[in-house]
């Protein structure tokens, strides 16, 4: 099988986790910021820190390679991105979102997912610049956080790696 190895472009993406319970699927998220070269993710509220053994378990060496940062709360995480003038995308589903597929995503983004239950906070919510959804087919309605983070990750770098 022939490899393809792809060169970072002129792209950056933080991806905001707000209140994610689960270390695992943070690991999950941390190995695909890596497989994608996005630029930071903001660990925000609740969610699993690198010191997490757990989260060790599924990132498999990927905290090494990919930037994070800590806040308490997702809003001060929110509010570093617009003094950097980043667009914020949040992924939920609420009356507003647009189909992932049919947004257009800049070269400078960033991805917010929420809790595993309650998803990303109305307030997160508020100040985003746009609301994206992913459509549901079954009965559940819902994705796992690491999935849906994969899916609009890669949707929003299509092109650009």
């Amino acid at each position: 099988m022939e490899k393809t190895a792809y060169s970072r472009k002129d792209f950056k993406l933080y991806i905001v986790l707000d209140n994610i319970r689960s270390a695992f699927n943070v690991g999950s998220i941390f190995r695909t910021a890596d497989a994608t070269g996005s630029a930071e993710i903001y660990l925000c509220g609740i969610t699993p820190r690198p010191d997490n053994p757990k989260l060790y378990k599924t990132a498999l060496g990927a905290t090494g390679s990919v930037n994070s940062l800590y806040f308490s709360n997702t809003i001060d995480a929110i509010g570093k991105l617009k003094e950097q003038n980043t667009p914020v995308y949040s992924v939920e589903i609420t009356p507003n979102s647009r189909h992932f597929q049919t947004v257009s995503y800049p070269k400078e983004l960033a991805i917010v997912l929420g809790h595993e239950i309650r998803g990303v906070n109305q307030k997160v919510l508020d100040l985003s610049d746009e609301t994206i959804y992913i459509p549901m087919l079954g009965e559940k309605k819902s994705l796992n956080v690491a999935t849906a983070a994969g899916i609009v990750i890669y949707e929003a770098l299509r092109g650009k790696i």
